[in-house]
């Protein structure tokens, strides 16, 4: 499957994080975050696309890391 549309992700449902340490620990626990398209992800799902890595905004959207999801 594409990453079309599915990066970067953003934090959903009006989370937002400090720190890279803290998206990680959300992210690696599979809560949701966003994708641009409006859609909602977690690491399961992005395991069963075969992603290796994916970016995730955070600080206001101000800051962007690369997360290694499998």
């Amino acid at each position: 499957m594409s990453l079309f549309g599915v990066s970067p992700l953003t934090p959903a449902y009006g989370r937002d994080y400090h720190s890279k340490k803290a998206v990680l620990e959300d992210f690696n626990a599979d809560l949701d975050f966003e994708t641009p398209s409006g859609q909602y992800t977690n690491r399961a799902d992005l395991i069963a696309m075969n992603v290796s890595e994916i970016n995730i905004r955070y600080g206001k959207l101000r800051k962007v890391m690369v997360a290694k999801v499998a």
